[in-house]
């Protein structure tokens, strides 16, 4: 047994594991497991019932609000505590509150517990409420007229877009679509062979996030699209699709976290596109969902409403499936990395494919038929060792032929 994110190992009963339990209640369920030490040996307790009413009043006692938990003895005398997540966040211990990183658990800075704070009053950043009262649309407005063929933008229709709530008032939300606002939006490179050889640069920023999303899409335009004239016939070529490209950029603006200063950050190569979002996955979800589209859970649910209205998405919680859809005819697959500052998806170009060695060729074979297998699944088919596989397989993914399926003991790999 090894510690991970979700599982934590205490020898013995002291306050220390009630971080532990703050840490799980307000970021995900987790267990942590009584009497065994940080190696993974058991020892085990003598008096199990006194320990577990030990552990029960240490959290009722320290924990505010009180979260929900269960526990469980096991056969080699350890006892396993569960705590699940819950909804009246931040759970504190000692005013504060905790995260787990990896394997230890942290104190959450100023920032996270003020998302805390929101999260257990049902509410998100986008919601809250602003001061500004000369706010202007004609960006939204126009669009809005283009799209969905209003005759007139009123604020009855505002309200119904949710940026104006019963009261008249603006929030963060129509802030983000205004023509002027505070924030940063996007920052496009376009790099040649190297990072250290930037050919053009655009930052925008304190503009409408939906001038941005254009402008975006005008850079992708510009660099990987051509024409290409076949007989009396003029046919419009993508290296990258435009569909991936469209959904990336939209993923990482209805996804991404607004109340930190930053911008989407999308690097432009010649044999790729690069886009990176800030703020990891919405608490709830995980990696294994986020790429398998099984939870969606939008951060910014107001922002997704108006993407939604203009057609820029055609629903939510599909946009992973729909940029890899777009990649199924072609050998090069788009990459998914996620961590808990960030997400990136690179989108390779479609003519430039990554050659495939001999023994790759075999792996990828053993996963073509569906398979979602362990590296020792895949040593079991294969003539390789594991060690062979791992640098194989990391290999491949690397070139997108294959992805990782969860982390730690339970990855797995699928084409």
């Amino acid at each position: 047994m090894i510690e991970n994110k979700t599982t934590a190992f205490k020898e013995k009963v002291s306050n220390q594991f009630l971080k532990t339990v703050s840490a799980y209640a307000n970021y995900g369920n987790g267990q942590i497991i009584f009497g065994v030490s940080d190696n993974g040996e058991y020892i085990g307790f003598e008096n199990i019932q006194k320990t577990i009413l030990d552990i029960e009043n240490k959290i009722n006692d320290s924990i505010n609000p009180s979260p929900y938990f269960t526990f469980s003895i096991n056969r080699n005398n350890t006892i396993c505590l569960e705590v699940t997540e819950g909804v009246h966040k931040p759970y504190l211990y000692k005013v504060k509150a905790y995260r787990r990183n990896d394997t230890a658990t942290i104190e959450v800075d100023q920032l996270e517990l003020k998302r805390l704070v929101l999260e257990g009053s049902n509410l998100s950043f986008e919601a809250l409420e602003v001061k500004s009262t000369d706010l202007t649309f004609n960006t939204l407005s126009k669009l809005l007229m283009e799209k969905i063929h209003v005759n007139v933008v009123s604020d009855d229709l505002f309200k119904t877009l949710g940026i104006i709530d019963s009261n008249g008032k603006y929030n963060n939300a129509a802030s983000i679509v205004a023509d002027r606002n505070k924030f940063s939006c996007i920052d496009i490179a376009r790099f040649g062979h190297s990072i250290n050889e930037i050919l053009d640069r655009n930052r925008l920023s304190n503009i409408s996030i939906l001038s941005a999303y254009q402008a975006a899409i005008d850079s992708f335009e510009r660099y990987y699209e051509y024409e290409k004239i076949e007989g009396m016939h003029r046919n419009s070529i993508e290296i990258i699709p435009k569909d991936a490209f469209r959904e990336a950029l939209a993923n990482a603006i209805i996804h991404r976290h607004w109340d930190i200063n930053s911008h989407i950050n999308i690097a432009m190569f010649p044999d790729k596109i690069e886009i990176t979002s800030p703020g990891g996955l919405p608490s709830g979800i995980s990696e294994f969902d986020y790429l398998e589209n099984n939870v969606s859970i939008l951060r910014n649910p107001i922002l997704a409403n108006i993407f939604f209205r203009l057609g820029y998405i055609e629903m939510f919680g599909t946009g992973i499936k729909r940029i890899k859809s777009a990649y199924s005819q072609y050998k090069v697959k788009p990459q998914f990395f996620v961590s808990e500052t960030s997400i990136k998806i690179i989108l390779p170009v479609t003519n430039v494919l990554p050659k495939v060695t001999k023994d790759e060729s075999i792996i990828m074979e053993t996963l073509s038929s569906g398979y979602v297998l362990s590296s020792s699944e895949i040593v079991e088919r294969t003539p390789f060792n594991k060690s062979k596989v791992i640098r194989l397989i990391n290999h491949l993914c690397e070139n997108g032929y294959v992805y990782k399926v969860g982390t730690g003991r339970g990855t797995k790999y699928r084409i």
